[in-house]
């Protein structure tokens, strides 16, 4: 039976503990919760896909970033292409309305 309070809004999910320590750490010095701070890198990813990443890029960047601080060429052109979609405006156009989706799909949920 579907609750009727707001929390209903939210569903629990099990992730790997490693993620959750990374979370917790990157979270306290923006003041963020950990599921917050593990909410704003799923809407990061979510606008890295549909800036036109491929999965490779995406995969070649992340690969690069666990490996540590050695400079990456693919890591770089990443780095050049996000910069350039934040610097023409559509990074924050997207997260807007990947923003706007998500509030709308929970409040559609919540009804």
């Amino acid at each position: 039976m579907p609750e009727s309070t707001p929390s209903s809004a939210f569903s629990s999910v099990k992730l790997p503990a490693a993620l959750v320590q990374q979370a917790k750490q990157a979270a306290q010095p923006l003041r963020r919760s950990t599921a917050g701070q593990i909410e704003y890198w799923a809407t990061l990813g979510r606008v890295v896909e549909h800036s036109g990443l491929t999965v490779q890029e995406a995969r070649s960047a992340i690969e690069g970033y666990e490996e540590g601080p050695a400079p990456s060429t693919q890591a770089d052109a990443l780095i050049g292409r996000f910069m350039a979609v934040e610097a023409d405006g559509t990074l924050v156009q997207r997260v807007r309305e990947v923003v706007a989706d998500n509030r709308s799909r929970a409040l559609r949920k919540a009804a």
